[in-house]
């Protein structure tokens, strides 16, 4: 059985395959999840806590009592992190003890652990851990660490940004925007073009799919200057644990937090693809204003824990 080719650098960790060659840097996480010749990431990956705020978020202050999030989803950093080989640990292999393990280094897995503090009052954890199987299917699972003392969480999930836009995006799941309060029909396979923004007057939360099995974005270009192929090429991510939320869209939160009018968003240049855990619903039963049921809120001292897997 082929393993997988383990490159002990002295600031990174490559993991490398057969059409698949992985990057994850001891301080930042994974930088580079090249799979058949395609990036698919233009930063590390990073705990998702706010979802941009909606009139009716406005309408009954959850936007202010919740504003930690924002700090916390644009500045949570890593702390420390592990690498365990075939299940057994790995000292950070920093220079000159990287030297040790040559360069014929190998492994059927190799799981990556990284452990983020949020710029809260108090403080609140995330451990987000990635596992690389020898065929390159990479298992992501993150898990929030209740802490008390803190508001009620916006969403809860890890956001890929990935070089270019996506051109389409099919998914098995509800069809149409769907939130925890907001959701109705049975599983259907979707297609959706683009990655469209509900042109709401003042740009807010949009384009999330709940109860979804899986999902297949699919984009044509890349930042590769030496790559003029225009064939459209695909990634695909499914639940690990059951079904999962996402949304797939071309702006940041933040980007969407900034801009009054849609004629105010910047040109569409990346794709923001968040994974979910949790998603606060919307409210509004009977005004905008109206709180959120308790059903569908996110309390801050429960952990919360979801998984899922990337294919090549």
């Amino acid at each position: 059985m082929t393993k997988l080719r383990v490159v002990y650098g002295e600031e990174q960790l490559g993991l490398h395959g057969a059409g698949f060659d992985y990057l994850f840097d001891y301080g930042q996480g994974p930088v580079s999840l090249v799979i058949n010749g395609k990036e698919w990431l233009y930063r590390a990956p990073q705990p998702a806590f706010w979802r941009a705020t909606t009139d009716n978020d406005r309408g009954n202050g959850f936007s202010r009592s919740a504003a930690q999030w924002l700090g916390a989803d644009l500045f949570s950093h890593v702390v420390a992190m592990s690498i365990t080989a075939d299940g057994q640990t790995v000292p950070q292999p920093l220079a000159p003890a990287n030297n040790d393990f040559g360069p014929g280094a190998t492994a059927d897995t190799v799981g990556v652990s990284y452990t983020y503090e949020t710029p809260t009052n108090p403080v609140a954890k995330v451990i987000v851990r990635y596992t690389v199987a020898a065929g390159g299917a990479l298992t992501v699972r993150v898990r929030y660490l209740g802490t008390a003392g803190l508001p009620q969480l916006p969403a809860f999930g890890l956001r890929l940004v990935m070089p270019t836009p996506t051109t389409r995006f099919d998914y098995a799941g509800l069809p149409g925007e769907t939130y925890p309060d907001r959701r109705s029909g049975s599983k259907q396979v979707c297609t959706v073009q683009g990655m469209p923004v509900t042109p709401y007057l003042v740009p807010q939360e949009c384009g999330m799919h709940m109860s979804c099995d899986w999902v297949r974005l699919t984009r044509e270009t890349t930042l590769n200057n030496a790559d003029h192929a225009d064939t459209p090429y695909t990634l695909t991510v499914r639940g690990a644990d059951g079904p999962f939320a996402f949304s797939c869209l071309p702006y940041l939160p933040s980007e969407l937090e900034n801009a009054t009018h849609l004629e105010e968003l910047p040109p569409v240049r990346r794709t923001v693809f968040t994974v979910y855990g949790a998603v606060r619903g919307v409210g509004g039963i009977d005004s905008w204003g109206a709180p959120v049921q308790p059903a569908y809120t996110i309390p801050s001292d429960q952990d919360c824990e979801f998984a899922f897997v990337i294919n090549p």
